[in-house]
């Protein structure tokens, strides 16, 4: 039994993590760490977990929780895990982060993209970018997990086959992205108030949004060359999901059979991609509290284009769901040990 921590525990992504953690075989959750509501027991924060989940939320002791746990689970914001991991590992605790403070590699990007200082380059060095369907082999070995963002994982999943079988121009992909509204987080913001979210949908953030350069570095290197991306991130007036909707020129004359029978191959032994047949495309309700990926593809010959459709649940393969994956590597159990349940629906 592997004994694990949850730093950030009143976020969406710590809920999340909890409610697959509490019936993991190998996995007994110790502690949950929240500065603002140390002392309190998880219930009075999130009711629904009333005598399910015993908990009483704790300050962090590094000294201490190193002595406790061998796993720590980050599910903070931004700039800050990056301040608390490499005490942790240094002392032999394995970290998985949430955030993105790990994620990228370029120093100026970060700055650009998060407004701070990247972590230690030694610890960036450390660290590995979590897609489990392309880089498993490096994840078993990782002290520092980099859990991918929710629009990247969505994304580099529908596009990468395409970009390693060099099928599609890497020069002319559009991104067209849409997330509900727990993509936000839980804290305050009137951008995501009923009365301003409700019946309404709005592009955000365009060209400036922290996962674009997350997105360039992975295809970037499945492509070994430099990429780039035009990306539009939209809310909608739904509480989870994200559905990426992809463009991007053909090479050749493909037929959308040849594309889905390649994405098909790709994918055979990764359980949580679903490529759907022929004409088929997915809805992000199809995944909804599920760790899947659906992906539906278009070849269409009039323009030449490759239409990709790709859908998560933003809080579950885009976040919690993808770290329990990532977990599982590491420890060497099946991929999909605590994970392996039917989509909620409707």
């Amino acid at each position: 039994m592997v004994d694990v921590a949850i730093i950030g525990g009143t976020g969406y992504g710590a809920i999340e993590l909890l409610r697959f953690l509490h019936n993991h075989p190998y996995v007994q959750v110790k502690k949950v760490i929240s500065h603002s509501n140390s002392g309190t027991e998880l219930a009075e924060v999130y009711p629904h977990v009333v005598d399910i989940i015993d908990i009483k939320m704790a300050d962090l002791n590094i000294d201490a929780l190193a002595q406790e746990v061998e796993l720590v689970f980050f599910a903070t914001p931004s700039n800050v895990s990056k301040n608390v991991i490499p005490a942790l590992v240094d002392k032999g605790v394995r970290c998985i982060d949430l955030s993105g403070d790990f994620r990228l590699r370029d120093g100026k990007q970060y700055q650009t993209y998060y407004g701070e200082e990247i972590a230690s380059q030694e610890y960036i060095e450390k660290a590995v970018y979590g897609l489990p369907e392309v880089n498993k082999e490096a994840i078993k070995q990782a002290s520092i997990l980099a859990n991918p963002g929710c629009y990247p994982t969505a994304t580099t999943l529908g596009l990468i086959p395409a970009i390693e079988k060099e099928l599609v121009d890497r020069s002319s992909i559009i991104i067209d992205a849409k997330t509900g509204v727990s993509g936000a987080g839980r804290s305050l913001s009137l951008n995501v108030h009923f009365s301003e979210m409700n019946e309404n949908f709005k592009a955000y953030k365009i060209g400036v949004h922290k996962h674009i350069p997350e997105i360039e570095q992975m295809l970037s290197e499945r492509a070994n060359e430099d990429m780039q991306v035009i990306f539009t991130p939209h809310i909608v007036p739904m509480t989870r999901g994200i559905m990426s909707t992809i463009y991007v020129d053909m090479k050749d004359n493909y037929s959308t059979k040849q594309l889905v029978d390649t994405y098909q191959t790709y994918y055979q032994d990764h359980p949580f991609i679903r490529v759907r047949k022929e004409g088929v495309f997915p809805s992000t309700k199809e995944v909804y509290g599920s760790n899947y990926c659906d992906i539906g593809l278009y070849a269409d010959e009039r323009t030449g284009k490759l239409i990709i459709v790709s859908v998560i649940d933003n809080l579950v393969k885009g976040a919690s769901g993808q770290a329990v994956q990532n977990m599982n590597i590491m420890y060497g159990w099946e991929e999909a040990t605590g994970l392996d349940q039917l989509p909620i629906y409707p």
